[in-house]
């Protein structure tokens, strides 16, 4: 089986250039114990060194499964190749670092204007990583796919497009998500990672130690990838976003989909070990669609280095054939009655996420000019905004209209009733405005300190909204907000 490059998201992810000091628990990660993580006496939360290998909360849609689901009845369409797991050119590795690991500078491509920030929307010159491992070796396609696990900081850092040139690591996009996270960005964070929807490259991939273990299934949902003819044009939760060719899509599975084998497949028409495996894996967790791939039904990926080839005696038919079952009986997730988490505990899904984002660009007004101050700025890893020293009260604003998320299926609509909370430190302030064509406000907070906050119906005729930063004074202070859905 010969599988095409993908159709790569051109939709680039996030950049980071914070230090954060957590402590770790000093036991190793299991299957390596000469990376045995050594203590940080810092005072702060615990990130567990086996979040490596089993990352994401116990609610994570990685790890549960749905109850009782219904399903389309659309079957992903036959294509030039088969059905397939991949590992190799366009999958990834995953790899493991720690407070032991050097700081790296990872520099813009060359051509390129920077290395682009999705979260801040913008391009940086170049992105500080506190810890990079010797090991990193990048997906060799074109997508050059390579994510880091950073368990002293609890943060994956995720990378399109990395590269090695004679020892200068170069990249086109970077993303960072929390290894204690849900594994799928909110609508405020609404890109976290490489891959098209927004999720790091190896959420849901095959782990290596997962093939290694004689286990029947594995215990998440996989990642999958289809054809256009599979694919439809949109995308839904949990995704907070799609390919950018994603209008050349003829099918009707939209990305972030859950695809399933029902309960009625026959699970006794698989012989080969591990089709088998991935066969069981799909009856009970799934897998969620969150890329696009260029000729090929479905791919399931499979990190890097897994040893996980069904072809390594030549092709293999009897596979080919069951992975053809499969594509015919895979059935997209229309609902479900409820899931089981990680723990074996029902639980709903939160689809009512936090929309509102302190993205850039900022600016101060001088007359009726509003130009840039260093003042303050945009702080990806801490999804606030930051001011320095101050030694006077120094205002800013946000009139971009991106403050608001722009994902389709969180975007406010007249009527909803919201609640706004103000989340700062060191006196800060936040004030959030709402306006129409005319200029006339319709929605107006006022200045809101820590943990205040006001309840309003979205009105009608918004255009843009608006928001203003106020410091506090003295060696730092900062402003963020939530912006949630209340009935």
């Amino acid at each position: 089986m010969k599988a095409l490059p993908k159709a790569s998201s051109l939709i680039p992810a996030s950049l980071v250039s914070i230090s954060l000091l957590v402590s770790i628990s000093t036991h190793a990660y299991a299957g390596d114990p000469n990376r045995a993580p050594t203590p940080n006496k810092t005072e702060s939360k615990t990130i567990d060194p086996n979040r490596y290998l089993k990352p994401f909360e116990e609610n994570s849609l990685w790890k549960s499964r749905p109850v009782s689901p219904t399903f389309s009845n659309f079957t992903i369409p036959a294509s030039n190749f088969n059905p397939y797991l991949v590992e190799g050119t366009w999958s990834t590795g995953c790899f493991y670092t720690d407070e032991r690991d050097s700081a790296i500078t990872i520099k813009l491509s060359p051509g390129q204007k920077g290395v682009y920030d999705a979260d801040a929307e913008t391009f940086f010159p170049q992105v500080e990583i506190p810890h990079w491992p010797a090991d990193v070796k990048p997906a060799s396609g074109l997508d050059g796919h390579a994510d880091i696990y950073d368990v002293s900081t609890g943060v994956i850092h995720s990378f399109w497009k990395l590269r090695n040139d004679n020892g200068i690591w170069t990249a086109r996009q970077y993303a960072w998500s929390p290894i204690n996270g849900s594994g799928w960005p909110n609508p405020a964070h609404y890109y976290q990672g490489a891959r098209a929807v927004g999720v790091s490259a190896c959420a849901g991939i095959i782990r290596k130690h997962e093939v290694q273990s004689t286990d029947s299934i594995y215990p998440h949902a996989l990642a999958m990838s289809l054809d256009k003819s599979g694919l439809s044009k949109d995308y839904i939760y949990p995704a907070t976003s799609a390919d950018a060719t994603s209008k050349e899509n003829t099918g009707q599975i939209p990305e972030g989909a859950l695809v399933m084998l029902p309960p009625n497949f026959d699970i006794n028409q698989i012989k080969t070990p591990e089709v088998l495996k991935v066969a069981n894996t799909l009856k009970a967790y799934g897998a969620y669609i969150i890329d696009r791939n260029s000729g090929t039904p479905f791919m399931i990926y499979v990190e890097n280095g897994s040893g996980l080839n069904l072809n390594k005696n030549g092709a293999n038919k009897q596979a080919e054939k069951e992975f053809q079952l499969i594509r015919q009986s895979l059935r997209m997730v229309t609902s479900a009655k409820s899931w089981v988490n990680d723990q074996g505990q029902p639980f709903l899904p939160e689809k009512n996420l936090n929309i509102l984002s302190m993205r850039g660009p900022w600016c101060v007004f001088r007359g009726s000019a509003c130009v840039s101050d260093p003042s303050g700025k945009y702080d990806t890893w801490k999804q606030a905004f930051i001011f320095g020293k101050t030694t006077a009260v120094v205002s800013q604003t946000n009139q971009t209209g991106r403050n608001i998320s722009q994902v389709e299926w969180a975007k406010p609509k007249p009527g909803e009733k919201f609640k706004l909370t103000a989340k700062s430190t060191g006196g800060a302030k936040l004030r959030f405005v709402l306006r129409d064509a005319k200029w006339n406000t319709k929605i107006d907070s006022y200045q809101l300190v820590n943990d205040q906050s006001i309840t309003f119906i979205w009105p009608k005729d918004v255009v843009k909204s608006y928001i203003y930063v106020t410091s506090g004074i003295g060696d730092s202070s900062s402003v963020s907000g939530t912006l949630v859905r209340v009935k």
